[in-house]
């Protein structure tokens, strides 16, 4: 299917648009322009050869090849580490020279390539194909000097152009231009605002989805949303799923809770997110079913999240037949708080460290966890204790007979704060922080682009001569294969031992400190099958295969992989469907006369653009200016009576009751001066979000709403007492009922009605400056196994 796509696109190009010999141009210049623009269409990068002067400095001959010709020389001083290059020695080259007639002249042509030729959509990110124009330098020079960070100052120009296809380079070139100068220099209410921007995405695509939870007073509880491309997203890599609330955000100190897995290049990827007000059994109870019930109730193999007891009972609740997994990281960077308190905290930690992640087995683990409780007294530690209890949970031997390789590799790709980095402010309101989540998903899904570009039109070199690595290099992920190759390269320090039938001992020199360590390995391997296991689990962990196994097949005259052990998750030659959905570009509505400003600034940018290389043509259009301000200043007098100002985006003649915004909570840390202090707020201290809940009970105060199919508008649930009443707002979006908008629920006594508006409107959602990274966040990697 990709390929017919990009057969599509190339065929929009006329078929005699093709160079021939013989053809002539007014000089160099249009002759390389020619060449370029044909070298986009066609997806390859050119460049300029050779040139010859003649002994008058005048330029007689020169040749353009295509970007990949010619061999790389390896720059790297480690040989064992080499870098991806272009080149492929291809032979693609036109040659013209400079005729008598003063026009160049094709004089010798060739178009055979030997790789693949990306389609247009694609080849524009080359580097022949990438420039900064004036307007875009002298903004950049101007918002850096204001102090915008260059992710706020590349993501203004990419808005204003209406999104990455339009711009003519990238996040890099704008870095490059900016550290080259420095070098040179020495309305609405919140809640209601968040409503109306879903349902204005709702409108533009139904395939966008989100949940809204508001409690007996109206006020916003919880909220879920989804883009399209996450849903998409989720079919192609969510077997495993990464689930985490500590990245706290917006004065409401709602958590944000995402849901992340890991693409083919081993990045993050956002499967769907929500804020939401408390971090208990019915708040997680409803957040997982919205989410499953938005993933077509296909639940993941695995979950990873940290040791909240609250989430774990609402993921056995929600998820019965899933692996719940702790997160590793979370659990070891609380040793030093736990445990620093002991004499021989270092030499517990040593040893802690080494059941943890040198454990091969069960009984190898409980040999060394019994080992440490003995010799240093530590018994009473109840923080061990439950660890211990919990130890299928968490201790990497208890899981290995799960494949998590979909999220062992979060603590290698970027957390999530370096996901938020630059684009996501702490202080936001809740629209603007949506609005921010989305710019910094946009970010992602451009570097997952520019990461398949990388991957489609550079080649990682060989360090050996295995076919294996050969034919993980073809069909891999630079980033993938790139781990592979670290495999190979590290079988060097394995050694065989012995064998049993099936059975092989391996052997590896581990390099600790200033010496090393030897390590045996149990490798299981049949050859008929091509059925191959290692006591390290990498393969189950990290979704490649280990420099043991490597080792034993290559002993037994392997020469390719099992087709079993390439996964298509780590392929850049799947076509997938996630990368074909657009993200919601469109943040914020402008009126008819800023779209003509826009277009009149970007029409005026690309004049002076032109304008400005000579005195001559600036002077052409400043004169042009005068002329047209002055016929303008008189249009405008005549017509002043007859001009009417239109505000807004339309207007409903059925006034919509909407939700209130939820109670801001004030931030831990040194109370306001008292004398500062409004009279709005009470003097008592607002409660910990966190549940204390135990496992099994269920807070009654508040009723677990749960999305349903049967009712996708308004549930409403009362407790045992009979007097809150709780609803769960536009499950699937609002759009689909009663063909227009609905408002919210009217409530008298116990009941719950619905009105439907006579007319749909939506606000305009707009965009918001300022960003900063978090205040409070926390890193939600969790760390590897092996």
């Amino acid at each position: 299917m990709e390929k017919d796509i990009e057969v599509e696109e190339l065929e929009k190009f006329e078929e005699n648009d093709e160079p021939i010999i013989g053809m002539s141009f007014d000089s160099d210049v249009d002759l390389f322009i020619y060449f370029k623009e044909y070298g986009k269409r066609k997806g390859f990068p050119i460049l300029r050869r050779t040139s010859r002067k003649d002994s008058d400095g005048i330029l007689r001959n020169v040749t353009f090849a295509c970007g990949r010709s010619g061999e790389t020389r390896s720059k790297s001083v480690n040989i064992l580490k080499p870098q991806p290059n272009a080149k492929t020695g291809c032979n693609a080259r036109l040659g013209a020279g400079l005729g008598d007639d003063g026009k160049w002249t094709i004089r010798s042509l060739n178009l055979e390539h030997n790789h693949v030729l990306l389609t247009p959509t694609k080849s524009k990110y080359f580097r022949c194909n990438r420039s900064l124009n004036t307007y875009a330098k002298k903004r950049l020079d101007v918002n850096d000097r204001a102090g915008i960070r260059l992710c706020k100052n590349y993501q203004s120009l990419v808005i204003e152009a209406g999104g990455h296809e339009n711009v003519t380079f990238i996040e890099r070139d704008c870095r490059n231009h900016v550290q080259k100068e420095r070098r040179l220099r020495l309305g609405d209410g919140d809640a209601a605002a968040l409503q109306n921007y879903f349902m204005k995405m709702q409108v533009e695509d139904n395939r966008f989805y989100f949940s809204m939870q508001v409690d007996d007073e109206g006020r916003l509880k919880n909220v879920f949303w989804a883009e399209p491309r996450n849903r998409e997203a989720y079919k192609e890599f969510g077997d495993v799923v990464t689930f985490d609330t500590t990245y706290l955000t917006n004065k409401y100190d709602m958590p944000f809770a995402p849901f992340v897995g890991v693409n083919h290049h081993g990045h993050s990827i956002l499967f769907g997110c929500g804020l939401i007000s408390h971090e208990d059994i019915e708040t997680f109870t409803w957040l997982f079913r919205t989410w499953l019930s938005c993933m077509s109730n296909l639940a993941p193999n695995g979950i990873i999240t940290d040791q909240d007891r609250a989430m774990k009972v609402a993921i056995q609740n929600v998820f019965p037949n899933t692996r719940h997994r702790w997160c590793l990281w979370h659990i070891m960077k609380k040793v030093p708080e736990k445990l620093g308190g002991y004499k021989e905290y270092r030499n517990i930690s040593n040893v802690l460290h080494c059941a943890v992640y040198d454990s091969q087995s069960a009984t190898k683990f409980e040999e060394t966890w019994h080992h440490m409780i003995t010799e240093y007294d530590l018994g009473d530690n109840e923080w061990l204790r439950g660890l211990y209890d919990e130890r299928h949970h968490w201790v990497p031997c208890y899981l290995n007979n799960t494949f998590w390789a979909g999220m062992s590799s979060t603590q290698r790709s970027e957390s999530m704060n370096a996901f938020f980095d630059g684009y996501v402010n702490s202080k936001t309101t809740l629209k603007q922080f949506v609005e921010q989540y989305s710019c910094a998903l946009k970010n992602k899904v451009q570097k997952e682009v520019e990461e398949d570009v990388r991957c489609l039109s550079q080649q990682m070199p060989c360090v050996t001569d295995y076919a294996m690595e050969r034919q993980v290099r073809d069909v891999y992920t630079i980033s993938k294969f790139q781990e592979f190759q670290q495999e190979m390269i590290r079988k060097m320090y394995c050694e065989y031992v012995n064998s049993m039938g099936c059975e092989n001992i391996v052997r590896e020199d581990v390099k600790v400190g200033e010496g090393k360590k030897r390590t045996f390995f149990e490798v299981y391997f049949e050859k008929e099958n091509g059925e191959i296991r290692c006591s390290c689990s990498r393969f189950q962990f990290r979704g490649i295969l280990c420099r043991h196994a490597i080792a034993i097949m290559i002993r037994n005259d392997v020469e390719v992989l099992p087709e079993k052990y390439i996964l298509r998750r780590w392929r850049k030659d799947v076509w997938r469907c996630h990368s074909r959905v657009k993200t919601s570009y469109e943040l914020h509505s402008c009126t008819d006369e800023q779209k003509r400003y826009e277009k009149m600034c970007a029409t005026f940018a690309e004049v002076a653009n032109m304008a400005a290389h000579t005195i001559e043509s600036s002077n052409l259009v400043f004169n042009w200016i005068e002329n047209v301000r002055g016929d303008l200043s008189k249009a405008i007098l005549c017509g002043d009576n007859e001009v009417t100002v239109v505000t807004g985006q339309g207007s409903c003649s059925v006034e919509v009751e909407t939700v209130r915004d939820p109670a801001a909570r004030r931030r831990k840390g040194r109370p306001p001066c008292q004398r500062k202090k409004s009279n709005k707020f009470s003097k008592s201290k607002i409660n910990s979000s966190r549940s204390n809940a135990k496992d099994g009970q269920v807070n009654e105060q508040v009723p677990t709403v749960v999305p349903t199919h049967e009712n996708n508008v308004v549930t409403a649930f009362q407790n045992p007492e009979g007097s809150y009443i709780d609803m769960n707002m536009y499950p699937h979006g609002v759009m689909d009922y009663y063909n227009g908008l609905m408002s919210l629920p009217h409530m008298v006594g116990d009941n719950v009605y619905l009105t439907p508006t006579q007319n749909s409107c939506t606000a305009a959602a707009a965009l918001s400056s300022g960003w900063d990274p978090g205040v409070r966040s926390c890193s939600v990697n969790v760390a590897s196994f092996g």
